[in-house]
Formats: structure tokens, sequence, C-alpha cells
């Protein structure tokens, strides 16, 4: 069986992996040269546990190729997926100018049956826009081929991409071809082993699951936001809170750990294209409204503790940033708490020398560029530094050398955006500890 993904962003390039890993044999495709070339070289152009390898090694079987040529591409694919970018426009709405160029090019160049299936978050109704587009170019060629389309949105974690893929808890694929479906069961029947994970419905479902899925993921984060900051208030220990709600098999553990907000490249997005969605049907959907609002107050939280402590004049202060990236296990700096901390910091006036595992890269040719200095290490972020701030969870820097720190800090503070450290040990040793919530 062959396959097309078209795009290899952080969707495109695991999907297709992943695929290939199993046996199918799949040709990546991409508008951007330089990135091709870097993959058939073996240059990852993101970071994700695991993913190197499987290229590498699936490229040099045969089984994964890369080109920037769809056209050649889709010549005896039976599905082509479309993996593209869909930025945010200016009224928060998904901009499908990169997924309708290639439903149109597919419809252009295709030579016999194929399913076109999106893997791009979408909003509703694009799956009838893809059919429109590639109508539309097989009539300009005068052709009578016939193609179906289907929704297949990802569900990956960003740090566990491709353990979700391998081992999926669902896969969801919207249709409304049976050829197309028994072309879709077939192609995923290698990760259907240990039982039936595929959910069919209808295409708009399909669409609509996926943004639902990462606003119900977004609001438990703000939720638990937003009662961590009254907790404060209260004099309530929103750490303990968390377990006891979380016992509730309802409500369940995950997505309620208090901190300095959601980042990243779908949870952002996806809530404002949701609330865009509605508004263009007349609905306003306030919960989700407020959950993009809360957030975007509880960047600012950790900033709001240190000038409580040193005061809003913060000029001659230096501060160690131990993480950038939005969560751990990634380079991804989209929309990421510390970027918003550390344009304030700078704001006040204040130095801040961060360290992060993988995304200083990142951090330098992207987003902060030299706004910052960067550190070596973690304890080398920390040398003169007036305070500590940990801000992504790697597991690093879960158990440090606290006898190290309390040397190397000039004041024995930590502000702790991820409730990771235990308050009553650190004050036991003579740090001052501000968490989120407690």
């Amino acid at each position: 069986m062959k396959i097309t993904v078209v795009g290899t962003g952080y969707v495109g390039l695991v999907s297709g992996a992943c695929f290939a890993e199993v046996g199918i044999n799949v040709v990546c495709v991409d508008v951007d040269k330089k990135k091709i070339e870097g993959l058939k070289n073996g240059v990852m152009p993101i970071y994700e546990p695991g993913l190197e390898e499987i290229v590498k090694r699936n490229y040099a079987s045969g089984r994964l190729q890369f080109s920037t040529d769809l056209g050649e591409a889709i010549q005896g694919s039976e599905v082509a997926f479309i993996a593209v970018g869909t930025p945010p426009g200016e009224d928060g709405s998904a901009d499908l100018k990169y997924v309708l160029a290639v439903a149109d090019e597919i419809g252009a160049k295709m030579s016999d049956y194929i399913v076109v299936a999106t893997k791009s978050t979408v909003p509703v109704t694009t799956g009838e826009k893809v059919r429109t587009s590639i109508k539309a170019a097989l009539e300009e060629r005068n052709s009578d081929l016939t193609f179906a389309v289907a929704s297949n949105p990802e569900f990956l974690k960003e740090g566990a991409a491709v353990e979700d893929f391998m081992k999926p808890d669902r896969i969801v694929i919207g249709v409304d071809d049976e050829r197309a479906e028994e072309i879709m069961k077939r192609l995923y029947k290698p990760f259907q082993l240990n039982g039936d994970r595929i959910i069919f419905m209808d295409i708009p479902s399909a669409e609509m699951t996926k943004y639902t899925a990462n606003a119900m993921l977004a609001t438990k984060i703000s939720f638990m936001n937003d009662i961590a900051n009254l907790c404060e208030l209260v004099g309530a220990n929103a750490n303990m809170v968390r377990k006891g709600i979380g016992s509730d098999p309802r409500i369940g553990t995950k997505f309620i750990y208090p901190g300095v907000g959601y980042g990243g490249s779908c949870f952002p997005k996806d809530v404002k294209a949701i609330i865009k969605t509605g508004k263009q049907y007349g609905y306003d959907l306030k919960v989700l409204q407020a959950v993009e609002d809360v957030n975007d107050a509880q960047k600012h939280v950790l900033v709001k503790k240190i000038k409580n402590h040193f005061g809003d004049d913060l000029a001659g202060l230096t501060f160690a940033m131990w993480g950038l990236s939005f969560k751990p296990n990634t380079d991804d700096l989209r929309e990421a708490p510390a970027i918003v901390i550390i344009d304030e910091l700078i704001a006040a006036g204040a130095t801040v020398k961060g360290y992060d595992p993988i995304a200083m890269k990142e951090a330098q040719h992207i987003y902060i560029g030299d706004k910052i200095t960067y550190a070596k290490d973690a304890y080398d972020a920390c040398v003169d530094a007036d305070a500590l701030l940990l801000v992504t969870e790697w597991s690093e820097f879960r158990i440090p050398s606290w006898d190290a720190l309390g040397k190397l800090l000039n004041n024995k503070v930590v502000f702790d955006g991820r409730n990771i450290y235990d308050k009553n040990y650190l004050e036991e040793l003579g740090f001052v500890h501000y968490g989120i919530g407690v």
C-alpha cells in the first residue's frame, strides 16, 4: 500500500514515519526544498522523542521517501493526507489557503481514484471546501476521475507523539464513501491488533471532534488555574484540592495541574478557531472565551509574584529561568508562557538568563532572539541570579541540588511555575518558595 503525506511539519512527519514503520510505502511531500534535502540527510526539522530513529530507519529501507513533487508522489497512492499548516488569521479563524492549495494541486495532477484526507486541524465545512477545490481542478481538465474526501484528525501529544500514533487510544475517521472507508480500515489495520479503535462518523463530526477535544483539555487547565488563584486568596492549597477532585473518576487526574498557562501549536489556536466558528454561526461560546481569557491572564501570574517580592522596578536584578518550551520533551515555543514572562521581566528592567535542555536553539532563531542570555546548563543559569524561575517541568529539573543552588543564587528564592517542588521542604532549607495556588 502506498500513501502520500503532504506537509513535513509536526503532524505530517510523525504520521508519515509511523505509517512507514508498519510497512506502508510513504512519500512525504513539502514545498520547502531545504527541509526535504535535510530530511534525506537525516536532519530533523523538529524535536520529538523517538522520531529521528524511525525516520532514518525507514528512509534507509526505502519505505519512507521525501519529495517536493506532489504530482509524482500521488501516482499510485491510495490516500493523500493533507497535513499542512492552518495558521490563525487576525480574527482567530483558521487560514485554509495551504490546505486548499494542496487540494487544488491534487485535483490537477491525480490520475486515479484517491482518498484525500485532512489531517491538519481544520474547522467544520473544510471537507466540502476541499471537495469543491478538487472538483474544480478536475473540471478544468475535463476529467471524470472520481475521488473521496475524508477527515482523519490527529490526537498526538507533543513529546509523546510517536507512542500516541503507534498505540492510539482512538482513531477518528469521517467519511461519506464506502470505498474510502474500506481503504482507511486497511490503512489503519496494523494499529488495530489489540482491539478496534476506529470510530467512523460523518466528516463534519470528525472535524468538530478534534476542536472539541482540545477545547475540553484547555478548559480543564484554565478551570484549575482559576481555582488555584482563588485558593491563594482563601488560604487553601491547590495541590491538595487537585488531589481531592482528581480522585473522582468523573473528573480524573489529567490536565488539572495548576501552572502558568497552556501554550503550543494546538490549544491556543484551536480554542480561538472554535470561538470564531461559533461567531460565524451567530453563537457565542462563552465558556471557551473565558478559558482563553483565564489562560492569557495566567501567563502573567509568575511576574506578579516576582514584583510582589522584589517590587515593580526590577532594574539590576537577574533571573534564572529553567525551561523555555511550552511543555517538556519538545522544542516548540509557540504561545509558550516563557515568552510572555521574559517580555514582562525585560520591560521591568530585569536581565534573564535561560536554560532549556532542547529549545534554546529554537528560542535564539525564532522567538526570543537576543533578548536573554543562554546558560550552558541549569546550574550555570543560577550563577549570581537573584531568583530561580521554574517555567517548564523538564525531568532534569525535578530534584536539583538545593545546596549547590543556595550557594549560586544571590537570594534563595524560587518561583515555581509548575508546582513541582515541596514548599515545606524548601522552606526548611532556607528558601522562599512561591507556587501557583499555594
